[in-house]
Protein backbone atom coordinates (compact mmCIF):
# COMPACT_ATOMS: atom_id res chain seq x y z
CA UNK A 1 0.00 0.00 0.00
CA UNK A 2 1.29 3.52 -0.62
CA UNK A 3 -0.27 6.37 0.86
CA UNK A 4 0.13 9.99 -0.73
CA UNK A 5 -0.78 13.50 0.93
CA UNK A 6 -1.22 16.19 -1.53
CA UNK A 7 -0.32 19.76 -0.86
CA UNK A 8 0.10 22.82 -1.57
CA UNK A 9 -3.03 24.15 -2.75
CA UNK A 10 -4.45 28.09 -2.43
CA UNK A 11 -6.13 31.20 -3.81
CA UNK A 12 -4.27 33.16 -6.12
CA UNK A 13 -4.71 35.86 -8.80
CA UNK A 14 -4.96 35.31 -12.71
CA UNK A 15 -1.43 34.88 -13.92
CA UNK A 16 0.11 33.88 -10.73
CA UNK A 17 1.51 30.43 -9.80
CA UNK A 18 1.24 27.50 -7.54
CA UNK A 19 3.37 24.63 -6.57
CA UNK A 20 1.57 21.04 -5.15
CA UNK A 21 3.25 18.54 -3.90
CA UNK A 22 2.36 15.26 -2.93
CA UNK A 23 4.56 12.96 -0.82
CA UNK A 24 4.28 9.41 -0.49
CA UNK A 25 5.05 6.78 2.22
CA UNK A 26 4.29 2.76 2.69
CA UNK A 27 5.93 0.75 -0.27
CA UNK A 28 7.01 3.10 -2.08
CA UNK A 29 10.10 0.94 -3.58
CA UNK A 30 7.90 -0.35 -6.33
CA UNK A 31 8.11 2.37 -9.23
CA UNK A 32 5.25 4.32 -9.53
CA UNK A 33 3.78 6.55 -12.34
CA UNK A 34 2.81 9.72 -10.84
CA UNK A 35 -0.35 11.75 -11.90
CA UNK A 36 -2.41 14.84 -11.24
CA UNK A 37 -6.10 15.30 -11.70
CA UNK A 38 -8.44 17.74 -10.83
CA UNK A 39 -12.02 17.84 -10.26
CA UNK A 40 -14.01 21.33 -10.60
CA UNK A 41 -17.47 21.49 -8.67
CA UNK A 42 -19.87 19.72 -11.16
CA UNK A 43 -17.52 18.42 -13.30
CA UNK A 44 -15.89 14.96 -13.31
CA UNK A 45 -12.68 14.26 -12.39
CA UNK A 46 -9.78 14.98 -15.56
CA UNK A 47 -6.70 14.37 -15.76
CA UNK A 48 -3.84 17.10 -15.94
CA UNK A 49 -0.43 15.20 -16.25
CA UNK A 50 1.94 12.05 -15.35
CA UNK A 51 5.29 11.55 -15.52
CA UNK A 52 6.97 7.78 -15.41
CA UNK A 53 8.66 6.42 -12.88
CA UNK A 54 12.54 7.82 -14.42
CA UNK A 55 11.33 10.80 -15.14
CA UNK A 56 11.98 10.72 -18.89
CA UNK A 57 8.41 10.65 -19.99
CA UNK A 58 5.68 13.14 -19.32
CA UNK A 59 1.85 13.69 -20.52
CA UNK A 60 0.16 16.57 -20.24
CA UNK A 61 -4.06 17.81 -20.42
CA UNK A 62 -3.67 20.11 -23.42
CA UNK A 63 -5.59 22.64 -21.52
CA UNK A 64 -2.34 22.68 -19.42
CA UNK A 65 0.56 22.02 -21.83
CA UNK A 66 2.82 25.12 -21.72
CA UNK A 67 2.16 25.80 -17.93
CA UNK A 68 2.14 23.40 -16.04
CA UNK A 69 4.81 20.88 -15.19
CA UNK A 70 5.26 17.61 -13.15
CA UNK A 71 8.76 16.65 -11.47
CA UNK A 72 9.38 14.17 -8.81
CA UNK A 73 12.34 13.30 -6.57
CA UNK A 74 12.24 9.46 -5.79
CA UNK A 75 15.07 9.44 -2.99
CA UNK A 76 12.29 11.84 -1.25
CA UNK A 77 9.49 10.08 -2.48
CA UNK A 78 7.66 13.36 -3.37
CA UNK A 79 6.22 14.63 -6.84
CA UNK A 80 5.35 18.25 -8.02
CA UNK A 81 3.07 20.10 -10.25
CA UNK A 82 4.13 23.67 -11.07
CA UNK A 83 1.47 25.33 -12.18
CA UNK A 84 1.86 29.26 -13.91
CA UNK A 85 -0.10 31.35 -15.71
CA UNK A 86 -2.65 30.23 -13.52
CA UNK A 87 -6.59 30.54 -15.25
CA UNK A 88 -9.89 30.84 -13.31
CA UNK A 89 -10.85 27.64 -15.45
CA UNK A 90 -8.28 25.91 -13.35
CA UNK A 91 -10.14 26.54 -10.18
CA UNK A 92 -10.45 22.92 -8.93
CA UNK A 93 -9.75 20.44 -5.85
CA UNK A 94 -6.50 18.75 -7.52
CA UNK A 95 -5.56 15.01 -6.39
CA UNK A 96 -2.17 13.28 -6.80
CA UNK A 97 -2.08 9.98 -8.16
CA UNK A 98 -0.34 6.13 -8.52
CA UNK A 99 0.19 3.20 -10.05
CA UNK A 100 2.48 0.81 -10.18
CA UNK A 101 4.71 0.57 -13.48
CA UNK A 102 7.99 0.96 -14.43
CA UNK A 103 7.06 2.12 -18.07
CA UNK A 104 7.73 4.76 -20.12
CA UNK A 105 4.00 4.22 -21.32
CA UNK A 106 1.78 6.67 -19.47
CA UNK A 107 -2.17 6.43 -18.59
CA UNK A 108 -4.79 8.78 -18.56
CA UNK A 109 -7.17 7.29 -17.08
CA UNK A 110 -8.41 7.57 -13.63
CA UNK A 111 -9.36 3.98 -13.23
CA UNK A 112 -5.68 2.81 -13.98
CA UNK A 113 -4.62 5.05 -10.94
CA UNK A 114 -4.85 2.56 -7.61
CA UNK A 115 -3.50 5.60 -4.99
CA UNK A 116 -5.02 8.81 -4.29
CA UNK A 117 -4.39 11.76 -1.97
CA UNK A 118 -6.65 13.30 -0.33
CA UNK A 119 -6.68 16.43 -2.52
CA UNK A 120 -5.77 20.11 -2.06
CA UNK A 121 -8.24 22.96 -3.46
CA UNK A 122 -6.91 25.18 -6.05
CA UNK A 123 -8.47 28.82 -6.21
CA UNK A 124 -7.63 31.08 -9.13
CA UNK A 125 -9.61 34.56 -9.31
CA UNK A 126 -10.76 36.32 -11.90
Amino acid sequence: QVQLVDSGGGLVQAGGSLRLSCAASGRTLKPYVMGWFRQAPGKEREFVGAMSWSGSSSSYAESVKGRFTITRDNAKNTVFLQMNSLKPEDTAVYYCAAYVSSADRLSTTRTVYDYWGQGTQVTVSS
